[in-house]
């Protein structure tokens, strides 16, 4: 059986240099090469790209962080012009840096811009040090849960309306019109995170998943637990799991690894895939999609 490339989505290159992830000719992109990967992933039918935020990362967490995070909003601004069928998920903004109408307004222009082709992949943070940095670190780290959980239900009502009103314990508002407003009023929420709580708040307040830092056995695990609770059961569409791959893979030099990483992604239940490709230039990037294209599952 042919590889879905509607169901599989790329890690986009040099976006984040990750030190032991990245690509090395990742660390000094320049971003025209970046964006000529993302058009060739768009040519061939893959679902969607990422780019992840950081405000700032603390000097003393860029070692195991990385300290390159382009800013998702310029990014795909940029993306969308260049491309015509790819969507675009942040992956993920951190709900605690920003209020909810923020979002509503600058990633609903985004979403304008893109010809509603945006998906909004939703956090609440664990780097308390960038908390900190942005004068944010006390209460609202402690709370950034339930803060979270109303940034959401606050998002949902705002998005893709002009005059949104929202009543809640953090956040209040009314009154007041955005435009533009995004094109999508059910643009799809995906929550980020590693454990069973971040697995909950998608199951009740998102449409996807998408977990990182986790084997296919713990996430197959979790998402077994998740079926199990009445908030699975209440749903009225599926949820989408879209699960990563534990490493990079090259669909050139090892396509039945390749293969059976993928394979074994939806058999642990996922509904789409996250890839990240090895590659020693822009060029190898292409060609090593261009390649995963062609696998057999």
């Amino acid at each position: 059986m042919k590889i879905d490339l509607s169901k599989i989505g790329l890690s986009t290159p040099g976006v984040t240099a990750m030190p032991g992830a990245a690509s090395d000719w990742e660390f000094d992109a320049d971003f025209t090469e970046i964006a000529s990967t993302v058009s060739a992933a768009d040519r061939l039918g893959y679902h969607h790209v990422t780019c992840s935020e950081h405000i700032g990362v603390p000097n003393d967490q860029a070692e195991r962080r990385g300290a390159r995070y382009h800013d998702p909003l310029a990014t795909f601004g940029y993306f969308s012009a260049v491309t015509s069928r790819i969507r675009f998920v942040t992956s993920v903004l951190v709900l605690g840096y920003h209020h909810p109408l923020e979002l509503a307004k600058r990633y609903g222009t985004l979403d304008v811009v893109s010809g509603g082709r945006l998906i909004l992949g939703l956090g609440v943070g664990t780097l308390k040090e960038e908390f900190d940095l942005l004068g944010i670190g006390g209460v609202e780290f402690v709370e950034r849960g339930a803060r979270g959980d109303d940034a959401l239900r606050a998002l949902r009502v705002s998005m893709g309306r002009p005059f949104p009103e929202y009543h809640g314990p953090y956040y209040d508002f009314g009154g007041l019109k955005i435009d533009p407003c995004a094109i999508q009023q059910d643009m799809p929420f995906w929550i980020g995170g590693r454990t069973m709580r971040s697995l909950r708040r998608a199951v009740e307040l998102a449409e996807g998943w998408t977990p990182f830092g986790l084997t296919a056995d713990e996430m197959e695990e979790m998402i077994g637990k998740a079926k199990e609770t009445p908030a699975w059961t209440a749903r009225t569409r599926p949820l989408e799991l879209v699960l990563p791959a534990p490493a990079a893979i090259s669909p050139i030099d090892q396509p039945a690894h390749a293969a059976d990483v993928i394979g074994g992604l939806f058999a642990a239940g996922a509904t789409k895939s996250a890839l990240r490709v090895k590659s020693r230039s822009a060029a190898h990037y292409i060609e090593q999609i261009e390649a995963l294209a062609t696998l057999d599952l």
